[in-house]
């Protein structure tokens, strides 16, 4: 029996990789990789001002930033663009008492695969579909 009032602050991920407007996209681009996620909230000290996603770096990359060798390639065009000008700002999030069923139908219906949480304007988590699905099975 699966239980219905669960918050989303039991599966979302409090350990978070994010970066500051400061950063650049080289960086950025090896965060993604290393950890081998897809989106990293752009804080300015605990508040949440964008995020950045995997696929919107390769789209202005035209091609990923790695050869077939494992070279790497010229990233200027990286540093043409700063993340301010390529995250995105339109941000959606819970708080952590948001229940994970309420959070499953809102990514059901949604483009994105992730939601950041945010508690009194701070940042606590991120929860995807990832942990959704995980969540659910375990409870099988």
């Amino acid at each position: 029996m699966m239980k219905k009032r669960v918050p989303v602050s039991e599966i979302m991920t409090r350990e978070l990789v994010t970066l500051t407007t400061d950063s650049d996209l080289v960086s950025a681009e090896e965060l993604f990789k290393k950890h081998g996620i897809r989106h990293i909230p752009v804080v300015d000290g605990k508040n949440i001002v964008g995020i950045l996603s995997y696929t919107d770096l390769l789209r202005i990359s035209f091609a990923d930033a790695i050869e077939d060798d494992g070279e790497r390639v010229d990233t200027t065009v990286y540093n043409m663009f700063s993340i301010a000008q390529v995250m995105a700002r339109d941000i959606t999030s819970v708080s952590s008492d948001t229940t994970i069923k309420d959070v499953a139908q809102f990514l059901s219906k949604k483009e994105f695969h992730e939601l950041p949480v945010v508690d009194d304007g701070e940042l606590v988590g991120i929860v995807t579909t990832t942990d959704l699905i995980n969540y659910l099975l375990q409870q099988y």
